[in-house]
């Protein structure tokens, strides 16, 4: 595996720990509350995940086929996506 993939798979799966934190919170105020409002998180925080989980298999599987002109792009997103969920799991915790 070559070190950009292996960068790219690392932020994925950081994103993945975030997003599991995001998940039990909203499961825990969705059991105390029954609003909605925690059950469509949980779901968006889901589909990020399901995301997450698919960018990283690909990273480890398909280095081959990406380019390393993308990679800056590629590492930008992810860490612009990690940054956005600490600030979202911050203001969720508060």
């Amino acid at each position: 595996m070559e070190s950009t993939s292996l960068v790219l798979s690392i932020v994925s799966i950081c994103n993945m720990t975030v997003l599991g934190i995001l998940i039990c919170t909203f499961g825990k105020m969705y059991v105390k509350t029954r609003a909605q409002l925690p059950l469509g998180m949980i779901i968006v925080s889901g589909m990020l995940f399901l995301h997450n989980i698919i960018s990283a298999l690909a990273y480890f599987s398909m280095d081959q086929l990406f380019s390393h002109e993308i990679f800056p792009y590629l590492l930008g997103v992810g860490i612009a996506e990690f940054v956005g969920l600490l600030i979202f799991l911050k203001i969720t915790i508060d």
